[in-house]
């Protein structure tokens, strides 16, 4: 077939070829759409505005028949190349003549011979979206086989190839994309400028290394790769921020592409107050991730990443009023983390004379306690109050991974997010801790792995009393912790996130009035340790297990 600029016939269908256009920084005029889309939303009207600035459509299988059904001249793809359909919609679109379509150079004249001899007309539009892969592969359940047959081959190949072309050809992957590109078209008669095709392959691009990121994440996990040679992990601008730790530093705040099938900081709903700062969002992570793992009512309330205040009780505003109770001084401009709906009780609690909160945040708010935090004192217009939704542990193995960033590089592992069976915990003295001492090393023993190591904690009463974070030397932070409490550190109980590896912790816990001890053990020292604890009459409690945060 010799093909000129106008009109010619296939499969009885009329199909205009394009003049390769001479403008600077703009596109000829759109005349071919190919158009193969798994989600229809939307898909209609595009192409019906399509159609009505003159350009003709290609599609196949399901969006054909749609398109056909909703009175729009649509070409089959197959009537175009002379190749059918076949292995169940596997092959379609793999083809010369549409791929030759696409990556032609319109200024290229050896490109604009070869496509006259070969009959391949140029294809100014392509119109993809992909087998939800990632949708599938999230499913309980999921089997190999579908996980395949969900794996997008042609989609994929159309986009690259329409993408590199971007000067020739508008590659569209997303319905969001619809409305302005039609926009645009309409203003310049039919024409899309070159900067906006730049930016649409751009986004094709990225649609392409997600989705390839995907599957071989998940094949890589189905061959228990936990760590593969190359990570690849996409991450979405939620929102930027006015600065990031500091004034002087530039900032915005990134969620997973894929989601979290958690409640976590990327899922918070803010129902009001000031907008998120940097630190913000790192404490409300902080605070988050602690309440998570309290079964009763219980309260957090964060300074720089670390609990200052911590408490347990019958009611939710008990448990603030410990939490509260527990450094009320370090509390001044603190994040505070719920694990239960507020009531009006602890709204009130919260927003007391002489408190100062910069956020809240909770799986819910009845709404007459979201007016009192919204409205009461002075700075209630700027506090910030989230809600989490339900809160619930998520089984280890169904986590995200944890990564710390490095200049140069990534540190990536497991979270520490293993559910502790204190029926493993082995009791080291002759002294047993009593039941009300047990409850509070349990609670004590949550607390601290929350806390930045070196870490020290004393709980007395279901109140954190006592902190000492993030010291170079373990009895330092001891020592911090005991003075924190002040008298409150008689009768309390003490975990630390490490062993001791000497005896001087337990002496200095000994000389503040702590009763009981829970540690990791596995120093070469805990014979001494263990000695120091007998002597003292304190009980000591061995976990076997570790909790550094740094």
């Amino acid at each position: 077939m010799t093909l000129k600029p106008g009109k010619e016939l296939v499969a009885g269908q009329s199909i205009i070829l394009n003049q390769p256009g001479k403008e600077t920084g703009t596109m000829p005029k759109i005349r071919r759409a190919l158009i193969s889309v798994y989600d229809k939303e939307g898909i209609v009207a595009f192409a019906r505005g399509l159609a009505e600035l003159g350009v003709e459509i290609m599609s196949s299988g399901g969006t054909a028949r749609l398109i056909r059904e909703s009175g729009i001249n649509v070409i089959e793809v197959s009537a175009y190349t002379g190749f059918p359909e076949m292995m169940d919609g596997r092959v379609k679109t793999l083809h010369p003549k549409v791929h030759g379509g696409l990556l032609a150079l319109r200024d290229n004249t050896t490109h604009i011979r070869q496509m006259k001899e070969h009959g391949i007309l140029p294809i100014d539009m392509v119109v993809v979206n992909l087998y939800p892969f990632e949708r599938t592969v999230a499913k309980e359940g999921v089997t190999m086989e579908e996980a395949v047959e969900n794996i997008d081959i042609g989609g994929p190949s159309m986009i690259r190839s329409a993408a590199k072309n971007y000067k020739h050809v508008a590659v569209i992957v997303d319905p969001d994309q619809y409305a302005p590109v039609l926009e645009e078209m309409k203003k310049n008669d039919g024409r899309i400028s070159e900067s906006k095709t730049l930016e649409l392959a751009v986004q094709a691009f990225r649609l392409t290394a997600r989705y390839d990121g995907a599957i071989s994440g998940f094949l890589a996990r189905e061959t228990q790769d936990a760590f593969p040679q190359r990570l690849f992990a996409e991450f979405l601008k939620r929102q930027e921020l006015r600065y990031g730790e500091n004034p002087h530093q530039a900032a915005a705040f990134y969620v997973e592409a894929k989601g979290s099938i958690e409640p976590c900081v990327s899922r918070l709903d803010q129902l009001c107050g000031k907008e998120l700062s940097f630190n913000n969002i790192l404490d409300l992570n902080a605070a988050l991730e602690l309440v998570k793992e309290l079964d009763d009512p219980g309260a957090v309330v964060i300074k720089h990443t670390n609990p200052c205040g911590a408490g347990v009780a019958e009611t939710l505003s008990e448990a603030f009023r410990k939490a509260h109770s527990g450094d009320p001084v370090s509390a001044f401009g603190s994040i505070v983390g719920l694990n239960r709906c507020v009531d009006v009780q602890t709204a009130e609690e919260v927003t007391a004379p002489g408190n100062f909160v910069e956020a809240v945040v909770a799986p819910d708010f009845t709404s007459e306690a979201l007016e009192i935090l919204k409205t009461r004192r002075k700075w209630g217009a700027n506090l910030r109050v989230l809600r989490s939704g339900e809160l619930g542990r998520v089984h280890p193995g169904r986590t995200s991974m944890d990564m710390k960033k490095v200049v140069g590089g990534m540190l990536v592992q497991t979270r520490d997010a293993v559910f502790e069976d204190f029926s493993n915990v082995k009791c080291v003295t002759t002294r047993k801790p009593s039941q009300k001492e047990l409850n509070d090393l349990k609670f004590a023993w949550i607390v601290v792995k929350h806390v930045k190591s070196n870490a020290i904690v004393l709980v007395k009463d279901g109140t954190l009393v006592g902190v000492g974070a993030g010291q170079m030397s373990r009895v330092d932070s001891v020592e911090i912790a005991v003075k924190k409490a002040a008298g409150r550190a008689k009768g309390s109980v003490l975990a630390s996130d490490a062993f001791f590896p000497f005896r001087d912790g337990v002496d200095v816990a000994a000389s503040g009035g702590a009763v009981a001890i829970i540690q990791p053990g596995g120093s070469t020292k805990d014979d001494e340790v263990i000695g120091a604890a007998e002597g003292h009459g304190i009980s000591m409690l061995f976990t076997g297990r570790r909790h550094f945060r740094h």
